[in-house]
């Protein structure tokens, strides 16, 4: 078994899937000869052909539309959008055709894509490099959205997202791309070798899509965490020395809400956490689900921890990223209501 990074789990993915199914191709700005401005495409050309790795004109609807014609016609393309905050030039591609695909057509056509990007902030990118939009694509029937945290749970759903037969929203916190972040920015860069889920094996294997992971077992609350924020969420509680249960959704939709409402059951508390902004974010539907499904349990008031609403800004990243300070005292207030 090989330690890795989540660029090399994914680009490790990717390579898997190449050699396994033929009908797997990989297209995107850059992502050919140069292997991608992350390197997560790195050398697939190479090994596999030009045809099977190639690169895309900047034209993010374009590279949309054309994995849309390949994927009704039998093909499983895997694009990249080059960050998330450039996906909106294709977001009616993937909204009214994509998505749809299945039920216009009565399931005569599916839409097999695996649409792959890097989001989230932590690196200064300022606001054209930071968004995190998966809220917008949760909303929407007909796709599914994944975000990984970790090696090994990358590499294991992007071979699911691949393998399923309808789009697949692939996002890729860019913060994790080369080491865990917990949150403590003024501490030195965590590499992943030191963390048990670097652990990947270089063969075929599979996290099955709709499953969460419960990444820390606890009695007093449960947080609702994904993506980068996993990490924070575990801070936060060691920080606070608060016994909480962080619950790593891994998938946004199809949501595990067996998970969730055995955790929140049991604590009777819960802080959900994202790095999106608040108003409309996925945290909104989280807190949604767990009233609805856990009111007679909960003993306070859902708490939510997100970015503010208001572009990111580069000058106050850390004020915008919600750290670990931040989820602690979400964690303290509603243990304290």
């Amino acid at each position: 078994m090989a330690t890795m990074t989540m660029i090399q789990a994914l680009n490790n993915a990717m390579d898997t899937m190449l050699a396994k199914d033929p009908d797997v191709l990989i297209f995107g700005e850059d992502v050919g000869y140069f292997g991608g401005v992350f390197r997560a495409t790195d050398g697939l050309q190479k090994k596999h052909g030009i045809t099977r790795c190639f690169d895309a004109p900047i034209a993010e609807s374009g590279i949309v539309a054309a994995a849309i014609g390949m994927a009704a016609y039998g093909l499983r393309p895997v694009i990249e959008i080059q960050f998330a905050d450039y996906i909106y030039p294709g977001y009616d591609q993937i909204v009214s055709e994509a998505a749809r695909l299945r039920y216009r057509s009565a399931g005569d056509f599916t839409a097999p894509l695996t649409l792959r990007s890097p989001y989230g902030g932590g690196i200064f990118g300022g606001q054209t490099h930071s968004q995190s939009p998966e809220a917008l694509f949760t909303h929407v029937a007909g796709l599914k959205t994944v975000i990984p945290s970790n090696p090994y749970d990358a590499k294991g759903l992007l071979i699911s997202a691949i393998e399923d037969d309808d789009p697949v929203i692939f996002f890729e916190p860019k913060r994790l791309y080369s080491g865990r972040f917990d949150g403590w920015h003024e501490k030195p860069v965590e590499t992943w070798s030191a963390h048990p889920a670097s652990d990947v094996p270089e063969g075929y294997y599979n996290v099955p899509l709709g499953k969460a992971a419960i990444a820390r077992e606890g009695q007093a609350v449960t947080v609702l965490a994904y993506g980068t924020m996993v990490h924070v969420a575990l801070a936060a509680a060691e920080f606070a020395k608060i016994d909480a249960e962080v619950i790593d959704l891994r998938t946004l939709v199809p949501l595990d809400i067996e998970t969730i409402v055995a955790s929140v059951n049991k604590t009777g508390r819960c802080v959900v956490v994202h790095e999106a902004t608040r108003t409309s974010g996925f945290g909104a539907e989280l807190s949604a689900l767990v009233q609805e499904h856990c009111f007679w349990k909960l003993e306070a008031p859902i708490e939510r921890v997100a970015g503010w609403d208001t572009p990111y800004p580069h000058a106050f990243e850390w004020e915008y990223f919600p750290g670990p300070k931040r989820v602690a005292a979400a964690l303290t207030r509603t243990l304290e209501a």
